[in-house]
């Protein structure tokens, strides 16, 4: 190559190669999303909003270089084929909503990386092999690992000394129950408590479950992570409260609704931090190398005017723990 031609070449490279970064960083991303909720739930619009809060401090806005697909669905018989329908779009990434969706997608697709959030038993749910390299399309966040059932089962006790019994209400359609009835089981005989499993699937189960436990004293609920009880959470808060029946939450949303008391993370931060791993798969990171990210901070809530309305006193030890008090 002459000389001349040779300068001319670097010239026009020089002014290509801007155009061609311009180019990529322009480019308009796929990212699709299903949510076991309600697309009109506070919850769901406070999740996506910290999802989206996520994504634009790494510099993506919806609208801009990136789209969103959302599915919304409060029915589990709809998980598979909304999956079905956002497979089929081929987006970059699917952000899954719970484990018995992250599972759905998992069947239609082992290629589209997918990032979980509010899973709690990955590796027993075959999302992940391991937690530090997840080795397929798969990784995300940890929701809650089995043994805090112990920490709802002592705050149970520590307010109602008395209580004898716990009923452990949730869909296994919708979380992952063995996960949770496990570590209770293990853990209920240590306190003194008879755990009582009680699998619902609908708004009626749920009613007729509340009443029949209510009929023997000194009983209380717990509440693990689960998109049913999400849905139906003030009619399980009210009937709570009409048989006097303390009950421990995974979220503080509960207790800001009139539960009694609650322990957990901030599922919005957990949207949150699903966006930055959704971020690093957009820049060219592999699911199977980034390791699932577990919470960092965990929240105590108490409604004091619930406690009264149940005639219980909050013990001193509890109003001190709570990171947030509801009189």
């Amino acid at each position: 190559m002459r000389r001349r031609e040779f300068i001319t070449f670097l010239g026009g490279a020089t002014v290509a190669w801007p155009l061609i970064a311009r180019a990529q960083s322009d480019q308009v991303r796929r990212i699709g999303v299903l949510v076991g909720l309600a697309e009109d739930d506070p919850q769901t619009k406070a999740r996506l909003a910290g999802f989206r809060q996520g994504l634009e401090r790494r510099g993506w806005s919806e609208g801009r270089n990136v789209r969103i697909d959302s599915r919304f669905t409060v029915s589990p018989d709809r998980y598979q084929p909304l999956a079905k329908e956002l497979i089929a779009l081929q987006p970059d990434v699917i952000l899954a909503h719970s484990t018995p969706i992250a599972t759905a997608l998992q069947r239609e697709s082992r290629e589209i990386p997918i990032v979980f959030v509010n899973v709690s038993d990955p590796i027993g749910s075959g999302l992940v092999a391991n937690l530090a390299r997840p080795g397929g399309n798969l990784t995300g966040v940890l929701f809650y690992e089995e043994s805090i059932t112990g920490k709802w089962l002592a705050m149970l006790k520590e307010i109602a000394p008395q209580l004898t019994r716990a009923a452990l209400l949730a869909n296994p359609k919708t979380t992952a129950y063995d996960h949770f009835l496990r570590s209770a089981k293990t853990i209920a005989p240590s306190l003194a408590i008879e755990l009582v499993p009680n699998p619902v699937e609908t708004a009626a189960d749920i009613e007729r479950t509340i009443v029949d436990f209510a009929r023997v004293p000194n009983g209380g609920l717990v509440l693990p992570p689960d998109n049913t009880t999400v849905i139906h959470r003030d009619l399980i808060i009210a009937l709570a409260a009409r048989h006097r029946l303390p009950t421990v939450y995974s979220g503080s949303y509960y207790v800001e609704a009139g539960g009694l008391m609650s322990y957990g993370v901030d599922p919005v931060e957990n949207f949150r931090l699903a966006g930055s791993y959704v971020d690093r798969i957009l820049r060219g990171d592999k699911p199977a190398d980034l390791p699932v990210q577990a919470p960092t901070k965990y929240e105590t809530a108490v409604n004091v005017k619930t406690a009264k309305g149940l005639g219980l006193t909050v013990p001193p030890g509890l109003l001190v723990a709570a990171d947030r008090v509801i009189e």
